[in-house]
Formats: C-alpha cells, structure tokens, sequence
C-alpha cells in the first residue's frame, strides 16, 4: 500500500496526486487556494466559522454522539480486561449518528483553511483521538456494535457486520463521511491522524469486499466519494476498484428507494431518496472522470437532466416527496414539497462534478440557484437554527421541520446541520477551474484565488457586491505574461433564461442584460458552452469588468406544474424571493401579483442581516418580497414564494 504522501503537492493542491494516472478533464481550484474577504458569501462563512462549526461541535458532545466512541473504546477495554461479556446500550437514536461528528469535523477542517485556530484545531485532534479509541483492531469502525456487540443494539443491525448495510445499519455510510472528513483534515493542516483511521477502515473494507465474492449494495451512498478522495490522496488503486465494487453491486431487480433497481448504468431517471441518489450520482461522476467509463457519465447526464427538466424547484431543491424523501414523478413539485437540505448539497455536488466533466455552464447555473436558495435556506442567520425540509408555502404553524414549527436547534436524525456546517465551508471550492490553458470563472464573490495554468500561478482578485450588485472587477495577475483564455460563466438568467430546459421561464418583468469589458474595451465572444472565452495576452495588472443588470424577474412555471398554475414567482439575478406575513394580516399564498405591477428592489442594510428586497404597491396596500433563503428569521409567520397571478388561482 502506498501511505507515503506528498505532503506539499496535497495540501497546496488540495485533490489531485501525482500518483493518479487520470481524472476530472477540468480540475477545480482547490478550496485551498481560494479566500472570500467580503461580501455575500464571506458574511455567511462567517457566521459559520464563528458561531455553526462551535454550534455543530457541541451539539454532537451534549447529544451524545462523541460520547459513543468513548462507550465502545470502553467496551473493548473492558472486555480486552478480562469481561468477556460487558457491553454498553447505545445512549443515541440511530446508528448512522457517528456520520454526524465526521461531518462536523469536516467542516471545521474547511474552517481552519479559512483561518488557523489552535484552539478548534486542538479540539479536532482530541475528537479523532477518542475516534481513533473507538476503532476496532481490524479496523472495522461502528460505535453501534462495537458498544453492544452480542446483539444488535437496533433491528437496522444485524448479528454479523455489513449484511444489513443494503437495507439501514449504515455502517458504510458511516465511513464514507469519515474518509471525506480525513482526506479534509489533512490537506487543511497537514495531520494525518484521522487519515490514519481512514487507511487503515478501507484496507479492512477492501479485504471483506475488493475480491469480489461479498457483494452488497450500500443502503445509502457516499462511501464512493469517499473512497475516491482516498483514492487521489494516496494513489492507491484499491479504493478507486472498490468505489467501483459498490456502484456496480446495484440492481437489477432492487428498490428504486435505494436505487438498487437497475444497474447504474442503466438508470435514466431520478428516483428513490433524493440524498441516497444525488450522493450515488456524484460518485459516478468521480469513477467516471477516473476511470474513463463513459457508460457511467452517459447514465449520470440522462438522470441529471431528467432532474433539473422535470423534478427541480425553482429554488434549486429536488426531493418533491415526504414519504420516502424522494423525488417524485415528472412535474411533481407541490408547493408544500419535502425538499431536504442534504438533497440541496448533494445536488451541488453533482452538478459541480457534471461540469467538471463536460465544461457546460448550465450545470454550474443550477449549482448557484441552489447555492442560494434551497441550500441555504437550511441555516439561518445567527448559524444555530436549522431547517431539514424547505417547503415554498408555509402556514405560519405546521409543526413541518420535523416536529418544530419553524427552525429548529438540532434534529434527532441531525444529518442536514453538519452537512451545511462543510458546504459553507467548503464553497470556495466552487469558485474557479482550469483545464489546460483555461481558466474557469463560476461563482462571483469578493475574494482572491490562485490558480496554476501553463504552468505559472495566476492570481485573482474579485471586488464585488454581487448577488445584490452587478458590477464585478476582476484582477488577472499572472507571473509573468503569457497566452491563455479566462472563461467568464454568463449566468442563464443574465441571458433570459432561468434554467435550461423549458421547467421555468421569465414572464413579466424586463429583460436582463449585461457586458464585459477587457482592459476598459468590450468583450462579446467567442462563446462556449455559456463561457464567454477571454483569450489574450494576460499581463500583471490586467482587469476585466462584468455589468450584469439585475432586473426584478417574474417567473411561470411548465403548464404542466399543476401545483403553480396560474402563479408567478419572483426573482432578482440568482436569487429567488418570498412573501414573509410577519403581521398576518393576510395569507401569502392568497396573495396576487398582477402581470403589470412591476416590484422595486431595495437595500435594507438593517434588515435581515443586510438584504435587498422587493416592495410594491396593489389595491392600496405595500408589499414587500424577501430573499427566500431568509424566511423564519422573524418569528413563525406564513410565507409563499409562488404569488397568484390571477385571483383565485
């Protein structure tokens, strides 16, 4: 096994080995080397780094979830003593509950790139030393039948380890979100004390599984992105082969819930548990781009545009359906739609590696309107309230986020807090790409990047207000001058054009415009694939300018969106708007907006943290439209993002 790591090239770089004879066509700036220093984003880091990696931390100690690897380090060492029979009923609700605390610790490995802070850090080593405690000799990691090991604890468990994995023990889920925490740890700090755990697990798995003979299908996915990030630090073969194994061991003749109905490369649809498929979906998008097998790329961009056609809301969400938290049929999106927040993230993820593959912009537009909106919508602005449903219309009292009317601190089944804890964290990740002589510009925020291309660094400066603003300066500062081409992603709806299928479209409301300027003269193309590409002499000190208009847009839904029918909804650049009734002096949902009335955006420094609203007037009343993302900061009230356009409707 190779162990012997390049710790310069890993942690600099942040993904990619020299040992991997292949990968992503397009490689993304690693989070590593991308900053935020102002603006929209860098407010909500944060408040992440400050107030909901401490929040996250100490919610896994005081609910317990730390605490059951002190309880199966105690088990073994009682035991190892001479109590051959001691053992420990797990204190916590469920056995994926481990998965928690490595979701945790990834984000506040995310963090520490951010900024160094000894404190959390030495916080972080304690945790993965009791981790570390709590792993078996072999190597096998599950607190749940390490504390009780005679029996199962749960009847999601079985006597012998891994059998019931296809069905609900999550004991490769479980490690899946460990490796990911490991390989994040250390290319954030450079230790190797969680990797360790993490090698020595997936040596284990490979020799139950990498041969072949035992063959299961994960109840829930993501050990196969797990594995290959293990794949890219070290250069081992093995974990790429076995993120394989796990793929390959679906269907046919399983449940769609799990996705085990098909062979993965058959499947042409989303189906089954929204988080479970979007986790499966971006795991085939790593063994695509590593391995080269274009059967796995052709299912995933058939499911992903079956996705974003016919089964997103215009927030970005998937996963229409309570039961099941799954995706529902083609055009299946009720206004109160289950919507959970993983679903959001891993669709991010998805997405980001559908791009990564193909170089199409449209991917990284649906990444922004759920960055935006159905993801973020899962935290709220102090970083310590959590939504795990994000419905379009609430009454203002449905006990709807499981059990709590409104945010809630903490879930018993706490899989979305910690989730938004390592995206925040991690979004720089999104910003920039290259591949070969092309540099990538996706997302827009005030930061600095650097990034390798032909060879030299290239520095990158955003000063922008963006998404409330549409003005972006951005410096390019090569090391020395050279040749090479700056992709500017012009977002769908800058071009007219919400999403790229025919899902939604503007209806009222101006169209948007916008231009680019390169070194004070305009830029209009070549185009590619809604790149607008920048090949020149880039020199230091070289600028470009981006104006995008931000209209306020109203948009319909496909007629075939029974549940908007004859309803609108609001929009403004990337981000999507509700009506908040925090007096309840009338039902937003009932609420109409006529084609003619045209909304007028305002900042409000003061309200909500800083945002910019949409307020307008009808039959002698003021309404005001905020940013979807930041409903139920005020108290309960009722809220609906899509507005009647004709009464009654």
């Amino acid at each position: 096994m190779k162990t012997s790591l390049g710790l310069g090239s890993v942690v600099a770089l942040g993904l990619l080995s020299p040992m991997t004879a292949a990968d992503y066509p397009i490689q993304p700036v690693p989070f590593t080397a991308v900053r935020l220093t102002g603006g929209f984003w860098h407010a909500r880091q944060e408040v992440n780094r400050k107030v909901t990696v401490p929040f996250a931390l100490q919610q896994c100690e005081d609910t317990g979830r730390i605490r059951n690897f002190d309880l199966a380090a105690e088990v073994m060492r009682r035991r190892a003593g001479g109590e051959p029979t001691f053992q420990i009923k797990p204190p916590t609700q469920f056995p994926f509950d481990d998965s928690d605390v490595f979701k945790a610790i990834e984000g506040a490995a995310y963090v520490l790139n951010q900024q160094r802070d000894e404190a959390l850090e030495g916080r972080l080593d304690r945790i993965i030393a009791r981790i570390g405690a709590a792993q078996e000799p072999d190597g096998y990691l599950y607190t749940w039948r390490t504390m009780h090991p005679d029996s199962p604890a749960h009847k999601w468990i079985d006597g012998q380890r891994w059998l019931k994995d296809p069905d609900l023990s999550h004991e490769l889920y479980n490690i899946g979100h460990m490796y990911e925490a490991g390989v994040a740890y250390y290319q954030a700090t450079g230790k190797r004390n969680l990797l360790e755990i993490c090698l020595k697990s997936a040596d284990l798995v490979w020799r139950v599984f990498g041969d072949g003979k035992f063959r299961i299908a994960p109840g829930h996915q993501v050990i196969e992105m797990g594995l290959a990030k293990l794949y890219r630090v070290t250069g081992d073969r093995r974990y790429l082969d076995l993120a394989r194994v796990f793929l390959d061991a679906r269907g046919p003749g399983g449940p769609p819930y799990n996705q085990r109905h098909q062979l993965v490369v058959d499947q042409a649809t989303a189906v089954g548990h929204a988080v479970r498929a979007n986790y499966m979906y971006a795991g085939m998008a790593d063994v695509a781009a590593l391995t080269g097998d274009e059967r796995y790329k052709a299912a995933i961009t058939k499911i992903w545009e079956d996705a974003a056609s016919r089964k997103m809301y215009v927030t970005g969400s998937v996963g229409a359906l309570a039961k099941g938290e799954a995706y529902g049929a083609d055009y299946e999106l009720p206004l109160d739609g289950y919507n959970e927040t993983c679903a959001a993230i891993a669709y991010m993820m998805w997405s980001h590696r559908m791009f990564l593959l193909t170089g199409d912009a449209r991917y990284v537009d649906v990444l922004e309107r759920t960055a935006y909106n159905g993801a973020l919508s899962g935290v709220s602005l102090s970083g310590d309230r959590f939504f795990y449903p994000n419905p379009v219309v609430y009454d203002g009292e449905k006990k709807f986020n499981h059990g709590f009317a409104g945010r809630a601190p903490w879930f018993g089944c706490a899989c979305c807090p910690p989730n938004v804890v390592r995206t925040l964290a991690s979004l720089t990740g999104y910003f920039y790409a290259v591949r070969e002589e092309t540099l990538f510009v996706n997302l827009y925020g005030q930061g600095e990047g650097a990034a390798s291309v032909r060879g030299q660094s290239v520095r990158l400066v955003q000063a922008t207000d963006y998404p409330w603003d549409g003005k972006v300066r951005i410096s390019v500062t090569p090391e020395r001058a050279a040749q090479f081409t700056v992709g500017l992603r012009i977002p769908g709806w800058a071009r007219n054009q919400p999403v790229h299928s025919d899902l939604y479209r503007y209806g009222g409301g101006p169209d948007g415009a916008w231009k680019v300027r390169v070194g004070g003269q305009a830029w209009t193309g070549p185009w590619d694939r809604g790149y607008l590409m920048i090949r020149r002499e880039w020199r230091s000190g070289d600028t470009v300018e981006l104006e995008f208009e931000l209209p306020v847009r109203q948009i319909e839904g496909h007629p075939a969106i029974t549940a908007v029918a004859g309803r609108v909804a609001l929009e403004r650049g990337p981000v999507v708007y509700c009506v908040e009734e925090v007096e309840r002096r009338f039902v937003p949902a009932e609420l109409t907006l006529a084609p003619t009335v045209r909304p007028v955006s305002q900042w409000q420094p003061d309200l909500l943290g800083g945002v910019v609203t949409l307020g307008w007037q009808d039959d002698g009343r003021r309404h005001t439209a905020i940013p979807y993302f930041a409903w139920n900061n005020r108290g309960l009230a009722p809220m609906a993002v899509w507005l009647r356009r004709v009464p009654g409707s």
